[in-house]
């Protein structure tokens, strides 16, 4: 009698479900970061004094990164480690894409637009909360995909939408509490049109080549120029 034998492709299921996981969760992570570093950064900018020197000051913070990922990225100092843990293939390169250009934004917005603009606001929330959950969503819900882009669904451009928005909101009742700015249903319908063209910029394909750690701060300077 032949004995049964078990099914090489049983435990070869099993690894490729575990590795998945732990891809999906590494990149949860990773975009949990990438929603938190600059709001909560954000929250800390009434630590600072007023006037051109606060800012400066404060975005000395996320300009020190700035030189961590230009050295890391070109290969000058090697962490294995932390490459893994900011990009999604594990190549050092990547740092020199989007954790550059989202360091850059949030020291720009910090040292030139600083708390009295909704237009850092606006780039911010829409980079750090938009962008961030566009991705969680995305990868959850996204099971319709929009016509022209494939790689980019509904849910997270939706979710991208919403999210950069209320952060947007929530951080202009946030800073008109310390008299920084203030407050109106003027500047909140501002906000909704600059969160709107940053979900549609974010999900077309031009974004996805270039990178939308670019596009959407862009997108939020030059739309928040007319409408702020």
């Amino acid at each position: 009698m032949y004995s049964l034998q078990p099914c090489p492709a049983a435990p070869l299921s099993r690894f490729s479900g575990y590795l998945k996981k732990q891809l999906s969760e590494a990149s949860l992570t990773r975009k949990l970061v990438h929603v938190s570093f600059g709001l909560v950064f954000m929250l800390c900018w009434p630590l600072f004094s007023s006037g051109h020197r606060g800012a400066l000051l404060a975005a000395l913070i996320p300009g020190v990164n700035i030189i961590h990922m230009l050295i890391l990225g070109s290969g000058i100092w090697k962490d294995e480690a932390t490459v893994k843990s900011m990009t999604r293939f594990g190549d050092r390169r990547e740092l020199l894409e989007g954790p550059l250009f989202y360091v850059l934004t949030i020291t720009f917005a910090c040292a030139y637009y600083w708390r009295t603009s909704p237009i850092a606001i606006a780039a911010m929330c829409n980079l750090c909360a938009g962008d961030g959950f566009a991705d969680i969503i995305g990868r959850r819900l996204g099971k319709h995909k929009i016509p022209y882009n494939r790689n980019k669904s509904l849910a997270g451009s939706i979710a991208m939408g919403c999210a950069g928005f209320l952060a947007s909101l929530g951080f202009m009742s946030y800073f008109s509490s310390f008299g920084y700015i203030r407050g109106s249903w003027e500047m909140a319908s501002g906000f909704l049109v600059v969160s709107l063209a940053s979900a549609l910029v974010e999900s077309h394909p031009l974004s996805s080549r270039l990178n939308d750690n670019l596009t959407v701060p862009l997108t939020c300077a030059l739309v928040g120029r007319l409408v702020f």
